[in-house]
């Protein structure tokens, strides 16, 4: 019984590796000095580290962070300046360090909160900081030639505009357009046609000097230094006399305002101004195919940045990396690696200018993919544990049947491959159609510069790129500008071209080789000085990096936010970075993970609910138990279709009411308005019916007053609650064995907030709700005085999920060196005709955790299977008792309660 012999590789210092991190939703409602009241609770739990959501400056009232707007300060929604230093008092007087999530891929469009991206509307090219924003100053359409496509109106441009919705207004020596929320900067050369006809009605030489003056200045497409810097030299001088002139002669603003009112009620006029801007206005659906700038994901309001350079580095991490200085930060969680030109060489910076810091990066990994062995950080953010500790409950024998009933009852017959790629294919030609259009302008581009690729038509481009895309079967490789391919981005490519080659047989081989060539950077290319993309790059090299960047969001928004809706198989198995298509997880499975994390990656995070995750840890522990009654739950499913038939509208299909039962048993009990805001989203999401830009009223409706009818039915409610009690027991059985497994596995367990608990939350926002942190911090306090009995008792507050988690937590903190990178993972032998219901492991030696599965399905005497304990005097830190080493029934060591967390007696 003795692990791998060699030593593992920790990518990172362990000097700041946390014992546990608790996550935190930072919103208005509960921001820093909220945060800062719970940190003594924090720290008497066994928590080490508060990990946050982002808290830099986002957009006003931002429930969630991610919508950064200025990365010079905190958040003023959160309690600004004051309210954090309490915090950091508070942690540092608890004992507690902080992780911080960093948002470095992207910005929020704020109007004028965002400083940057105003500049850049006002400025166009020649702005200061065009070349923080990924935007593209020259593509294909002349229209959008040195602009910026703003997709807001609710209806064609000429329509809102002869309707007088876009108006254009002066705040002191301001000049600003707006329609409804949305406001936008005019361009200092637009102000003479302005300034030109107040100085005719005021009579005023100067307004008249002010216009010519704005009339000579550089024009934004001029970005060379020179150019820019005289610019904005004379820009700035321009502004200043402009303000100086209307505070001395307070007369000169009555007549600019009426110079504008006029301008606004004339469209030709207001068409003439707006077309001088750096910016087009734009329908709202012109976003999904000719938006010119790059989008995190298909959301237009949050603009990529290019932290590749060293100046946005700089300017966006520099409060972060003063915090990890001083000391008050010690841990990093890095959102979307995947958005970044080169997530390598971002890391790698970042390493050099955080040293020792823990960083965690939210990578989402295939069933068999790794990160990348040369990324310098602990490790991700745990959505790779989630899947093989859920999948642990989930009885693989009961595939088949679960494939059967789902066919039966819906009428899906396709495996979830098949729908991934559908999902994939429509986010593809629809939701990121803009993208791919960008790409195959680029891809073009590359084609002309080489005579044998360069008669393809546009259309063939795109479809080879199309394909491709549909084709990968991870989120992106990771192939850098200098030196070759890893032989992992080699081998993903070269399925990808495969795959889609044999699906689309219309394709040129010959041009899918080509592109195959080029994201390998196999092509040679010489530079090309009319390359436009601002970084140096060759259009091959430039193609290779945007394809990678593109084929992760293909993968999230085709994956995660469509298939997953759509193929309801079992639910419990549909989560962030998991593969519906496997039905479990078998006990070598887990033992393989748990030993290759440990070799290779023993800092990293273990999560299993997070503010991502579909639903929570405790909705799939109890959805698990389903897969061990699997003719149970179809005769229930078919009664209950037959009991609602009459309450349910002709336009609902069965996959989303199949959803719907899963979504009932796991959350139970639940609300109407909760469960019916998240069927609309599920239901959006899917994009079979509805979605999100092309709701359907009619069955958004039907589907709500489906929800409300039959809960309003005591016959249905009640049959329901009787077989939600017989998954309840079980499914907190599966909550308290995986969260064990979180607490001893090799990594660092994060806990999300509320979930010390039971925690029926499904999607966001759901799961962002209030956290009644004073009803814990009470239950925690008796914890001690309670015998296992007595908590098995109160079984309903969650206090066997509490105890685990806080004794565990001790233990960590207690003996460091028993989970830490270097204590050996060892799997338990185990025997018995039911050792499957067993799973039983050591670390270091010191720590053994015996957890029991598929337990509503354990047959009579299942507790006679034995496990293999070491040698050695041994306390049950769960329950008090104490015993000896050897072979010893499961029954015996699970018998005061449901796992075991053993600890070494020197």
């Amino acid at each position: 019984m003795t692990g791998d012999s060699r030593a593992p590789v920790d990518k990172q210092a362990t000097g700041s590796r946390p014992v546990a991190t608790y996550r935190v939703q930072l919103t208005p409602e509960f921001g820093f000095d909220q945060a800062a009241s719970i940190a003594g609770y924090l720290a008497d739990l066994g928590i080490s580290h508060l990990y946050t959501s982002p808290y830099l400056q986002a957009v006003p009232g931002s429930t969630h962070g991610y919508d950064v707007v200025d990365h010079t300060k905190v958040n003023e929604d959160l309690g600004g300046e004051q309210a954090h230093a309490r915090l950091l008092k508070a942690l540092e007087e608890a004992g507690l360090s902080q992780v911080i999530d960093v948002v470095p891929n992207h910005m929020a469009i704020g109007n004028d909160r965002n400083r940057w991206w105003w500049d850049v509307l006002e400025n166009g090219a020649a702005s200061r900081y065009a070349r923080y924003f990924d935007v593209d100053w020259d593509p294909p359409q002349l229209k959008l030639r040195h602009k910026v496509l703003i997709p807001v109106l609710g209806d064609h441009y000429g329509k809102e505009l002869e309707a007088g919705r876009i108006v254009v207004s002066r705040q002191n020596a301001s000049f600003v357009v707006s329609y409804f929320e949305h406001r936008m900067p005019l361009a200092p050369r637009s102000l003479a046609l302005i300034l030109e006809r107040g100085s005719e009605r005021a009579s005023n030489l100067e307004l008249e000097s002010l216009a010519a003056a704005y009339e000579r200045l550089p024009d934004s497409s001029k970005t060379d230094a020179a150019s820019v810097h005289e610019r904005d030299r004379d820009r700035q001088v321009l502004n200043a006399r402009l303000a100086g002139l209307l505070d001395e002669m307070p007369p000169l603003g009555p007549v600019l305002d009426a110079v504008l009112r006029d301008i606004c009620a004339d469209p030709d006029d207001l068409d003439r101004l707006l077309e001088r801007q750096n910016w087009r206005l734009a329908h709202w659906r012109t976003g999904a195919f000719e938006l010119d700038y790059r989008r995190f994901f298909d959301v237009d309001h949050l603009v990529a940045l290019r932290v590749d350079d060293d100046a946005v580095f700089e300017d966006t991490h520099g409060l972060v990396l003063g915090w990890v200085a001083e000391g008050s930060v010690t841990g990093l969680r890095i959102d979307h690696p995947d958005g970044l030109t080169d997530p390598q060489g971002y890391l790698e910076r970042l390493a050099r200018r955080a040293p020792g810091a823990w960083i965690v990066v939210e990578k989402i990994l295939q069933v068999h993919e790794s990160l990348p062995e040369a990324w310098p950080v602990a490790g991700t953010t745990g959505y790779d544990f989630a899947r093989p500790a859920t999948g642990l409950f989930v009885d693989p024998a009961a595939e088949d049947a679960f494939t059967d009933i789902y066919r039966e009852i819906t009428g899906e017959s396709r495996s979830w491959e098949e729908v991934a790629e559908a999902g994939k294919q429509r986010v593809v030609r629809e939701v990121l159609a803009t993208e791919v259009n960008r790409l195959t302008v680029l891809f073009a581009k590359v084609c002309e510069r080489h005579r044998r690729y360069r008669d393809y038509l546009r259309r063939e481009l795109a479809e080879v790129l199309r394909a491709a895309l549909e084709s990968f079967g991870v989120y992106r490789t990771y192939v850098r500008p200098s030196g070759e391919a890893a032989s992992a981005d080699v081998e993903r490519v070269t399925e990808a071209i495969v795959r889609a080659a044999r699906t689309r047989d219309d394709l040129d081989p010959e041009l899918l080789e080509f592109l195959q060539d080029l994201l390998l950077l196999r092509v040679e290319a010489q530079p090309d000085p009319d390359d436009g993309d601002g970084r140096g790059l060759v259009p091959e090299v430039e193609l290779a990096l945007r394809f990678q960047q593109l084929s992760a969001p293909v993968m999230a928004k085709g994956v995660e936010d469509t298939a997953l809706y759509n193929y309801n198989r079992l639910v419990a198995l549909n989560e962030v970075g998991a593969d519906p298509g496997v039905f479990g997880t078998t006990p070598k499975q887990f033992h393989d993970w748990c030993l290759q994390v440990q070799k290779s990656r023993p800092s990293t995070m273990l999560g299993t609910s997070t503010h991502d995750t579909k639903r929570s840890e405790d909705v799939r522990a109890r959805l698990a138990v389903l897969s061990e009654m699997p003719e149970l739950w179809r005769s229930k499913v078919l009664g209950w279709i037959a009991m609602n038939a009459a309450s349910r509208s002709p336009l609902l299909d069965r996959n989303i009411e199949y959803l719907l039962y899963q979504t009932l048993v796991g959350a139970w009990p639940i609300s109407a308005d909760r469960l019916a805001a998240y069927m609309e989203k599920a239901s959006r999401e899917a994009k079979a019916q509805t979605s999100w830009t092309e709701p359907n009223a009619e069955y958004d409706r039907a589907l709500s007053d489906f929800v409300k009818q039959i809960l309003a039915d005591p016959e249905f409610v009640s049959d329901l609650e009787e077989f939600t009690g017989r998954l309840v027991g079980p499914g907190r059985i599966n909550s308290v064995a995986q969260t064990l497994l979180k607490l001893t596995a090799p990594g660092v367990p994060d806990v999300y907030q509320g979930c010390e608990l039971w925690d029926l939350s499904l999607v966001d926002p759901d799961n962002r709700r209030p956290v009644d942190f004073e009803h814990r911090r009470r239950l925690l306090s008796q914890l001690d005085a309670m015998s296992p009995e007595e908590v098995m008792k109160r079984s309903d507050q969650g206090l066997p999920k509490l105890l685990v988690l806080s004794r565990a937590l001790r233990l960590r903190t207690r003996s460091p060196e028993s989970f830490g990178a270097g204590a050996d993972y060892v799997p338990l032998p185990l025997e018995g005709p039911h050792r499957r219901h067993v799973l039983a492991y050591s670390r270091a030696g010191s720590v053994v955790a015996v957890v029991p599965r598929l337990v509503a399905g354990r047959p009579e005497g299942w507790g006679r299977a034995r496990v293999a304990i070491p040698d050695g005097r041994w306390l049950n830190v769960l329950t008090g008792d104490t015993d000896t080493g050897g072979w010893r029934p499961a029954g015996q060591i699970l018998q005061r309660f449901p796992v075991a967390l053993l600890h070494r007696l020197e």
